[in-house]
């Protein structure tokens, strides 16, 4: 049954969206913000052949460039100022949600609380700022070894180049985290995940026209096109299903009387998602599985690659070899990343602080493995979910030479992205709503 809030939610009137006044400004910043970002986006770093560098790019397409490329809305290939786009960010977030994991100091302080919290977003900050850097530096050296033909994609190679790039592209991923934290601040939704939504969106225009072009010289049948849009649509139902998807634990919480009065005795749930790991399992995956093939087609003028070019054909989109590790490697993220973000011990320990319990459940060790044992279970299901997502696309791009966006990893962070902004929005109405309840309230009992 529905908590009373989902279906006070369900019913919100959103006529009362035009005077939520608060709510389109925070929408109409949110829009500007990332007008700002795609515009960026096109302003390249200086020093660059264009023209060259994007038929580089084109023959990388199917490496990890062009994944990287996907997320950033085309600015890496296009090598602008945010072609590291928040990457670097999200990077050092993960770096350090693991080292909160194993290190005394830091999981301390993420018990502290807000000043705690504060204090892992500075580091968070400064290992961006050293990821980016770095980044920056292995882009600047890589593109000064590009080659079509005799030409370079650089016009004045040399320490001057890498300098600017590399002040560049960490000026641009900071200007990004900066702009990240004030649309979730000040906007609607999560910044960081809308920037890269939005390098996403942008480009699913080009590539719905590119599949329709491969259907208007031959290269794939009208049939096929039909069929493929019915099982994105599909694909899209499912993965809303699915990340809508819990399993709530019943947790009870004790009577106790303080005085003549009694308190407690209410019930509550701790709501478990079957998919708790998000997207990071296929990112990590897609990344892992992709790198061979960019270091080989990096390679000047097709040099003998020896065993890397042996391994890097058995790696190819489609074949057996790639989509077993990808499998595989989805289900051991999956695993890895649920058991950085949740404790069950530190959940169990929390429930009997407050005093609740599960019922039939004793408190502290047994709760602790009945979280653990549940978890696992839904983690089990949660990483096959993402690898029949992640799979299906693959050998459509293999097989079919379907864009990248519409692989498995883009569509599991549009409808993500999508299903938490609307949310937010949801929580708006619904605040505002309530504040317009309390308005009238107050003028009846002043008219009374």
């Amino acid at each position: 049954m529905a908590s009373a809030a989902e279906q006070l939610a369900a019913s919100i009137n959103f006529s009362a969206f035009g005077k939520a006044t608060e709510l389109k400004n925070r929408i109409w910043f949110t829009l500007g913000a990332l007008m700002i970002y795609r515009l960026g986006t096109y302003i390249p770093i200086p020093g660059i052949d264009p023209g060259i560098l994007h038929d580089i790019f084109a023959r990388n397409a199917g490496g990890i460039l062009g994944m990287f490329d996907m997320f950033s809305g085309g600015a890496l290939g296009r090598m602008t100022i945010f072609a590291l786009n928040i990457m670097p960010y999200i990077s050092a977030s993960i770096i350090i949600q693991l080292l909160t994991a194993v290190s005394p100091s830091l999981e301390a302080l993420k018990k502290e609380g807000e000043s705690g919290r504060k204090k892992l977003n500075q580091y968070t900050r400064y290992g961006t700022v050293l990821l980016a850097a770095v980044q920056a530096y292995g882009i600047a050296v890589g593109i000064e070894g590009m080659r079509a033909g005799a030409e370079t994609a650089v016009l004045n190679p040399g320490l001057g180049f890498r300098l600017v790039t590399m002040v560049t592209l960490t000026a641009g991923t900071v200007f990004l985290m900066w702009l990240g934290e004030q649309i979730t601040a000040r906007g609607v939704g999560n910044g960081i995940s809308l920037i890269i939504f939005a390098g996403i969106v942008a480009n699913l225009p080009h590539a719905l026209a590119s599949t329709l072009e491969l259907g208007r010289t031959g290269a794939i049948s009208t049939f096929f096109i039909i069929v493929f849009l019915i099982v994105s649509v599909s694909v899209v139902a499912f993965i809303l299903f699915m990340e809508r998807a819990q399993r709530r634990i019943l947790v009870q919480y004790p009577k106790r009387q303080v005085g003549n009065k009694m308190f407690g005795g209410d019930a509550s749930h701790l709501p478990l998602k079957i998919n708790t790991s998000g997207v990071i399992p296929p990112i990590f995956a897609s990344s892992l599985l992709l790198l061979p093939a960019t270091i080989a087609n990096f390679q000047p003028n097709g040099g003998n690659l020896g065993w890397l070019g042996n391994f890097t054909s058995y790696l190819a989109h489609g074949r057996p070899l790639y989509m077993a590790l990808y499998v595989a490697l989805i289900v051991f993220f999956s695993f890895f990343y649920t058991a950085i973000v949740f404790n069950p011990t530190e959940t169990a320990d929390n429930l009997r602080k407050y005093g609740g319990f599960i019922p039939g459940i004793r408190p502290g060790k047994n709760t602790a493995d009945f979280l653990d044992y549940v978890l696992t279970r839904l983690t089990v299901v949660g990483s096959a979910y993402l690898a029949a997502v992640c799979i299906l696309p693959e050998f459509l791009i293999s097989e079919y030479s379907v864009p990248f966006y519409f692989g498995g990893t883009s569509l599991l962070i549009v409808v993500s992205v999508t299903m938490d902004t609307v949310a937010q929005i949801h929580s708006h109405l619904l605040a505002h709503q309530y504040e317009g309840l309390i308005r009238k309230a107050k003028l009846r009992g002043r008219r009374g």
